[in-house]
């Protein structure tokens, strides 16, 4: 049986049909492998219009020449290039603006000097000058010739044409005139034909005013610290060694520029592509962010460098790179939005601070777990308390905090923290221990209601804002500062239990509700083990002393990928690096919060509590709020010695002084003495002078005996 094989007839013709008969390889191939013949098909038809008797070879030759310059090929590029134009002319438009008084008064001078050069020529016109030449003539002629009445009837023809010339002139020019002031002064026209004459009458004068320097526009061009050209960018890259190197300076594969370099903000602005062939990628280019800096005579911190993702229309070769005009984080912090606050949502993003170019910096803390390290003093535990603070305006959060360095930086937590430690002394520790043992089985108490609900309630299995005030479970802020300072007063095992209960809280509490905020030093292996710093989702570090620590904070290989806080240097207070993904970071300058601000937020929070009913634990028995909110005085010693005391029933007094002078300098200069008149004399009755305390039986006081001093209805009240 033969089978029948049809072809359409609005088949598209092959390359056989066109140029003749399948030469016999082709018709055996096509028995064999259809595929092949298809390739076979494809190479006759390059041969036949390549073949030296097709004189329409060379015009039938593809260029192999994109068509779309390299801007216009992907929507991204186009968006970022339009982006870049209109920043540009909004630029231009403000920069005109604001000189537009300037321009007026360079308009003004131009037009009066115009009038004065206009009047100027105008003169012999209306003068009839061209008149004059001739009938002087004529005068000088007829003085010679005095006899001549032909030479005379022609003097007097041509002094009556000066004349009516004069008279014709003068008369138009007083009628023009007259006939404009009457214009403006009876309002015959419309204003804006009045103003389109105006316009184009001081244009004329102005134009008759300017020389050959004058101009009306400043040259909208701010006054650049460095400049920056695509072929700059490509001898930085070939120098690094990112690119090959060529024959000549400007020989060798080169970038393509999908954006710029062009003028943004304070910096300029370009996104590239590395070429192919060379084998680089962005990532490359990111670890070469300090060479690349010193070629480009730029600090490294100038130097804005991010990959290019698929999202955002990129590729593994993409580079975005922004190079400002000087150090963009050494401008005067921004205060807190949140300050002037009266509530806030923690479901909502954080306002944290500002990037380089002065973008705004959200970070969205639920469902998260934060880190921050970095060396003393240079705005760590600032930078952590602002995602504290947000919390303390929300009043379904419930703090729990400990500072380990116990001084004046999270005092104020005490008027709204449920649970809060302070120092890392024998009993803070303990305390310290106890509060994460509260905080596991709060969690697996949560996680019990939630298995129990339906899903139309709880359909992920976590916290929903109808969860949280149906079942009275308000978000958990778990804050700890200075980790490292209450590790080192544990012992390997301690240490063990502890890393293990923190770890566990990260790991498995955010869909409970928990939102760790954990802070320390330079971590290492001892201060902050790995095991506890690789679950962290969010990760901020200030300056540091190298590349090592700086990974020990934002994780290992991040400042090969661009995330370095060793580049930053002691100016750099507040600025920190931002890890918020594997392959997200930033660097920000940090919002300023300062201590009177975060203590005035915390007492504000305390009263969203009490309105809500949800004020709960140590902050109940905060006696300064309570004696403030009772029009009660309370003295502030006595008030700061319960709050050291708050872990223990007895302190000796040198263990009390130091304590005091840790949580504010102005104890530093006080001894036992002036303790004990300054308590006295706030109402203090000691029972005894001497505890006993591990043994030792020393000088001090019963937290009881300080408690019987605060006035009963504060008491009461607890």
């Amino acid at each position: 049986m033969t089978e029948l094989i049809t072809t359409p007839q609005d088949a598209a013709p092959t390359a056989w049909d066109v140029y003749g008969d399948a030469p016999e390889d082709a018709v055996l191939l096509a028995k064999t492998d259809p595929e092949d013949a298809v390739l076979a098909a494809a190479e006759e038809v390059v041969e036949a219009v390549d073949r030296d008797d097709n004189p329409l070879a060379d015009w039938l030759t593809v260029p192999d020449v994109p068509i779309l310059p390299a801007w216009a090929r992907n929507w991204a590029s186009v968006r970022a290039n339009s982006g870049a134009l209109f920043k540009l002319m909004g630029w231009h438009t403000g920069y005109h603006a604001v000189r537009t008084p300037k321009y007026a008064v360079r308009i003004v001078g131009y037009s009066a000097r115009g009038a004065f050069r206009g009047g100027r020529r105008l003169w012999p016109v209306l003068t009839a000058q061209d008149h004059t030449r001739t009938v002087k003539a004529l005068a000088a002629q007829s003085k010679a010739k005095p006899d001549d009445e032909a030479l005379a009837i022609r003097y007097q023809m041509a002094h009556r044409a000066r004349t009516e010339a004069r008279r014709w002139r003068w008369g138009a020019a007083a009628f023009a005139l007259t006939a404009l002031t009457a214009t403006y002064k009876l309002d015959l026209v419309p204003f804006g034909l009045k103003a389109l004459v105006t316009c184009g009458l001081c244009t004329t004068l102005s134009t008759l005013g300017w020389g050959d320097e004058a101009k009306v526009l400043d040259h909208a061009c701010a006054p650049l610290r460095i400049d920056m050209s695509g072929q700059q960018l490509n001898d930085a890259l070939r120098a690094v060694g990112l690119l090959k190197q060529g024959k000549g300076d400007e020989d060798g594969p080169k970038v393509t520029c999908i954006m710029g370099p062009l003028r943004e903000g304070n910096g300029w602005a370009v996104v590239f592509d590395l070429p192919r062939g060379g084998g680089k990628t962005a990532a490359d280019v990111l670890a070469k962010r300090t060479a690349i800096a010193a070629e480009l005579s730029v600090d490294e911190i100038q130097v804005i460098m991010a990959r290019v993702r698929a999202h955002g229309g990129g590729h593994a070769g993409r580079v975005s790179m922004w190079v400002a005009d000087d150090d963009p984080y050494l401008a005067p912090p921004v205060p807190s939005p949140l300050e002037g606050m009266e509530t806030f949502s923690i479901w909502d993003a954080v306002p944290f601070g500002q990037d380089a170019r002065g973008n705004r910096v959200s970070v969205p803390v639920v469902w998260q777990s934060m880190f921050f390290g970095g060396l003393p003093r240079r705005g760590k535990t600032f930078t952590q308390r602002l995602l504290t603070a947000a919390g303390l305006l929300d009043a379904y959060v419930k703090h729990y905090v400990a500072d380990f360095k116990g001084g004046q930086d999270w005092m104020g937590m005490r008027h709204v923290a449920h649970r809060l430690v302070l120092g890392a002394e024998d009993d803070a520790i303990l305390a310290f221990r106890l509060m994460l043992n509260e905080l596991l089985a709060e969690m697996e108490r949560r996680y019990a209601i939630l298995r129990g609900l339906p899903a139309s309630i709880c359909p992920e299995g976590k916290l929903t804002p109808e969860i949280v005030k149906r079942y009275n479970m308000p978000f958990i802020l778990f804050t700890v500062d200075e980790l490292q300072e209450a590790f080192l007063a544990m012992d390997d095992s301690d240490r063990e239990k502890v890393v293990d209960d923190m770890a566990r809280i990260a790991r498995r509490g955010p869909a409970a509700g928990f939102i760790s905020n954990y802070a320390s030093q330079r971590p290492d292996a001892k201060s902050v083990p790995t095991k506890l710093r690789e679950i962290i989702t969010i990760r901020s570090c200030t300056q540091v002393t190298d590349q090592t620590s700086s990974d020990m904070v934002l994780g290992k290989g991040k400042a090969a990928q661009g995330a370095d806080a060793s580049v930053l240097s002691e100016e750099h207070k507040g600025v920190v690096v931002l890890v918020t993904g594997p392959a997200s970071y930033t660097t920000v300058k940090n919002d300023l919060l300062t201590t009177a601000a975060f203590n005035s937020m915390c007492m504000k929070g305390r009263k969203l509590r009490e309105d809500a009913g949800q004020l709960t634990g140590d902050a109940t028995g905060d006696m300064t709020a309570a004696a403030e909110a009772a029009g009660v005085a309370i003295a502030p010693v006595l008030s700061d010695c319960l709050t050291v005391m708050r872990h223990s029933p007895k302190m000796h007094t040198a263990d009390l002084l130091v304590r005091l002078e840790n949580m504010d300098e102005d104890y530093g200069d006080w001894d036992a003495e002036r303790l004990a008149k300054e308590l006295e004399d706030a109402g203090v009755k000691r029972t005894t002078k001497q505890v006993n305390i591990g043994g030792k039986n020393l000088a001090g006081y019963r937290r009881e005996d300080l408690e019987n001093a605060v006035p009963a209805e504060l008491l009461d009240a607890r």
